[in-house]
């Protein structure tokens, strides 16, 4: 259900089903393209009311089950079968360690919240992969929408931007839009920024293609769709005349293409991000935070070390952790970690034993998370798990505490409703709490 603006005299015409009230508008001195703008401008006004402390997300998901114990959660005095192949290094919080190859995370850790009590139930990837994205438990009754798209209806678009962009292309089926309209979904990229002639899908004029020619099919696709909204309704076409209008905004804004211009980046700080997938992909999301996206989802490496984890974590920590440590400091530097909530996640935690073939298993029951910016504390650890690390010795949070917080910090409230189909109404994030231990106190 699409927000309706307050104070709006048009409301109950506010529907794209209603436009045979054209007649109508006529009467009150608005064309048809007129209304629209103005229900733009009030929709945009709608919006920025909306305040939190952080102005967007940058999501970090690392799929597969990264373990907390070579990770923000070492166990450096259990034996070695559950302190597993590597020691822990200290950070620059006095009596806090991270895993040994983590040292450049390590050495930002006064600028984030470590969460080491995040749990829940799901041990199989898809399902704990949907708690992550949604902060609900999955059910056969709803689909719920991400965190995301939640964020792209309640708070909309800025600078002509999408509001959730997934980099490079959406992670799995549950950063999608669920229940709500698809128009709420992600903008995917289509390609991945490490490669090499990044450019993004869809978003240039084809070649041959000149500004007046490309204004003039905008022009005649607008009349051809709108006889074919007199003949069938639905919300596939709402939607896509949603994508439509976001892909011509995003076509025709020269702002809107410059944030994706990855090569206006110095060449020296993209070294400093790693010339990797983690590092260009975390790189691109800070560029498109700054000119005005709201949410970014994106991945990096892959986790799930049943095998091994020796050879998987050397092989996929060194440029996750160099990406995300030049994040935050990027970030900072640029003075915009107040109002980026950057979080770190992953499906769940790994087994607290290493298992006869060197790796880890599926364990959801106590794992850690990262979050930095966008209001929480600075140089802080919140909750733990036991001696072994296997469950969470005190402060456990679950995953709709982690979800109602990140809504909380960017300015929504997770106890409101939004309509299922069949008018069924859902509460955007049920049984959770904001984690206030967490968060900086207002100056």
């Amino acid at each position: 259900m699409k927000p309706k603006c307050p104070g709006n005299p048009l409301e109950r015409y506010s529907s794209r089903r209603e436009f045979f009230y054209v007649g109508l508008l006529g009467g009150l001195g608005l064309t048809l393209p007129g209304f629209l703008q103005k229900q733009a401008a009030g929709a945009q006004k709608f919006y920025e009311t909306k305040e939190g402390v952080a102005k967007s997300v940058i999501h970090i998901f690392l799929p597969g089950g990264m373990a907390h114990q070579e990770s923000f959660d070492p166990k450096p005095l259990a034996p070695s079968e559950y302190r597993g192949p590597f020691g822990a290094i200290d950070t620059k919080l006095p009596g806090v360690q991270f895993g040994e190859l983590m040292k450049m995370t390590a050495q930002v850790a006064d600028k984030m919240t470590i969460i080491r009590s995040m749990t829940h139930g799901e041990a199989a990837h898809e399902r704990g992969t949907h708690n992550m994205f949604t902060g609900y438990r999955p059910s056969p009754a709803v689909e719920y929408p991400s965190i995301g798209s939640v964020i792209s209806h309640e708070l909309g678009s800025k600078n002509n931007l999408p509001p959730y962009v997934c980099i490079p292309q959406v992670p799995n089926e549950y950063a999608n839009s669920g229940y709500l309209s698809s128009a709420f979904g992600p903008f995917a990229l289509g390609a991945d920024p490490a490669e090499g002639g990044f450019k993004v899908r869809d978003l240039n004029l084809p070649d041959g293609v000149s500004d007046e020619r490309f204004h003039r099919r905008q022009s005649l696709l607008y009349t051809v769709d709108q006889h074919f909204r007199s003949m069938e309704e639905s919300d596939a076409l709402d939607s896509m005349d949603a994508f439509y209008q976001h892909a011509y905004k995003l076509i025709s804004s020269q702002q809107a293409r410059e944030a994706f211009h990855l090569e206006a980046e110095p060449a020296k700080l993209r070294d400093e991000y790693g010339r990797t997938q983690a590092g260009q992909r975390m790189i691109l999301a800070r560029r498109l935070v700054e000119a005005g996206v709201r949410f970014v989802s994106l991945t990096a490496g892959g986790w799930d070390h049943h095998d091994n984890i020796k050879g998987g974590i050397q092989q996929q920590m060194p440029p996750t952790d160099q990406a995300i440590a030049a994040l935050i400091r990027d970030l900072d530097q640029r003075g915009l970690l107040d109002s980026t909530l950057v979080m770190v996640t992953s499906e769940f935690g790994r087994t607290p034993k290493i298992n006869p073939t060197g790796g880890r298993d599926h364990w959801p029951r106590v794992f850690s998370t990262m979050l930095a910016g966008g209001g929480v504390k600075s140089g802080f650890v919140y909750g733990s798990s036991d001696a072994l690390g296997g469950e969470p010795e005190n402060d456990p949070v679950t995953v709709a505490d982690l979800a109602t917080t990140v809504y909380h910090q960017i300015g929504i409230n997770a106890d409101k409703e939004l309509m299922a189909p069949g008018n069924r109404p859902i509460e955007i994030c049920e049984n959770g709490r904001v984690i206030d231990e967490i968060l900086a106190k207002k100056a």
